[in-house]
């Protein structure tokens, strides 16, 4: 998904209305932050940036005016004229003029389903799937969806993203609301399997007679077993349920899912060692699959938790040093060897990078950052990390270059937003510049005034304002 408009011009007009948009959204004005917002995608509708903090304006100004369902239906009045709009410039093939309208109608309610689905045909013929699954998403966190349609249209667009575990659970969402729905029934079969291709699973059938059918079949047959395993199931019922599991790997020796939920029946009741052994089995089988090996080093951790704590019960608290020591020796290598097998895997190298930066290596915690950062999931962690590893070296001016990165994916005040604008807080003041460092600190305590200890340091920066005046 792109970060920013792609041509010069564009990116300067886009992002000056984006920033103008954010500070009239700080200050209240959420109908002005939509208008600029708004007008940052008329010059750059690929700007993504911009699309998913308009998203988050559009309905953080829905809930905030609370209106009743009658009350809101007639409040929604207005957006029925662009959504009219929209489909006749659709039907005129002019996708970017029915993307722009979509916006408009969206901007009285992005909540309302009627406008979401005209706004994702729009977003399709534009051919941006990206701001198809935002609005998706958008509608599916805040409004129920007892039929699981917008579940089904969510799937079918992660689907074209080639983000298959996704839309295996919007399918599976669907057939939880909808049991007898064919359609989801294929889907989630296609998703399957993309998934498991993905994964490696399909090379062990390729070219075997009858593979893809095989495949779906023992997807099938693994599904009832696994489920009942992600339940914490301990006693009389786990021991039936291991038989059962172990029955099920004898008949089908090759069945990955069944080594998996066997496994993690063992880890829930605490066997540890029995759950290594059956991963190690399943690694014979497919010794490149990356999902086992993270199983694995989380048993193996726990087995050395579960004896670190024995030890420490009975009082032999050397020995339990010494096992600590061991683990995290194991814990290191273990994921330094995942990343050498798994270089392109930047979720390893995001854990990597904070191993190393935890123990205070902070160059090479940089260097497995740096990479890092690169995945969507693992980009304001990795950039926050990356900052802080360059603030340990005194090198505040690239700590803040990364925090200012970070912040800019975080529009809306989370936790990610407190704790990169705590931190800008902190080097301003280190650096003695109370006003930038009162600025940042205001935005935290304005917003969580229990965060960390953000009381003490407005009651610092106040202190020193005041002297310096």
């Amino acid at each position: 998904m792109p970060e920013a408009p792609s041509t010069s011009k564009t990116a300067t007009q886009a992002e000056t209305l984006f920033n103008k948009g954010f500070t009239a959204y700080e200050r209240g004005s959420f109908d002005i932050a939509i208008t600029l917002l708004r007008d940052a995608l008329r010059h750059a509708p690929d700007y993504f940036r911009a699309r998913k903090f308009l998203r988050a304006v559009q309905v953080a100004r829905v809930k905030k005016q609370g209106l009743p369902p009658l009350v809101r239906a007639l409040a929604d009045l207005p957006g029925y004229a662009p959504m009219v709009q929209t489909s006749i410039l659709l039907a005129a093939k002019k996708s970017a003029k029915a993307l722009l309208a979509g916006e408009a109608m969206l901007s009285v309610n992005p909540l309302n389903l009627s406008f979401v689905n005209a706004f994702v045909k729009a977003a399709d013929a534009a051919e941006l799937v990206d701001a198809a699954i935002l609005t998706l998403e958008t509608y599916r966190e805040s409004m129920a969806d007892p039929r699981g349609a917008v579940a089904k249209s969510l799937g079918q667009h992660y689907m074209a993203a080639q983000i298959f575990d996704r839309a295996r659970d919007c399918f599976t969402a669907v057939l939880t609301a909808n049991p007898h729905d064919p359609d989801a029934l294929k889907l989630l079969k296609d998703a399957e399997a993309r998934n498991t291709m993905r994964s490696g699973g399909w090379e062990e059938v390729a070219g075997t007679s009858g593979g893809y059918r095989t495949l779906m079949e023992d997807k099938e047959k693994a599904a009832s077993l696994d489920t009942k395993a992600k339940s914490v199931i301990v006693g009389d019922d786990a021991e039936s349920l291991i038989a059962e599991a172990r029955a099920k790997i004898e008949a089908e020796p090759k069945n990955l899912n069944y080594y998996r939920a066997l496994a993690r029946l063992f880890s829930q009741n605490k066997r540890f060692g029995d759950s290594i052994a059956i991963l190690q089995d399943a690694q014979k089988i497919n010794p490149a699959d990356p999902e086992l090996d993270r199983a694995l080093s989380v048993a193996k951790t726990s087995l050395f938790d579960q004896r670190i704590a024995a030890l420490k019960a009975e009082n032999k608290n050397t020995e339990a040093e010494n096992l600590v020591k061991e683990r995290d020796q194991f814990v290191f290598d273990d994921l330094s060897d995942r990343v050498r097998r798994y270089p392109n895997d930047l979720r390893l190298r995001f854990e990597l990078g904070l191993l190393y930066f935890e123990n205070e290596y902070f160059d090479d915690a940089i260097q497995q950052l740096q990479l890092a950062q690169k995945s969507p999931k693992e980009r304001i962690d990795a950039l926050y990390f990356l900052a802080r590893s360059f603030r340990a070296k005194t090198q505040s001016d690239l700590a803040v270059m990364q925090l200012e990165a970070a912040l800019d994916q975080c529009p809306v005040m989370d936790d990610n937003r407190k704790k990169i604008l705590f931190e800008l807080g902190e080097i301003a003041e280190a650096a003695g510049d109370i006003e930038k460092a009162f600025a940042r600190y205001k935005e935290v305590y304005g917003a969580d005034i229990g965060f960390n200890d953000i009381g003490a340091k407005m009651e610092r920066v106040y202190k020193l304002r005041k002297e310096a005046k």
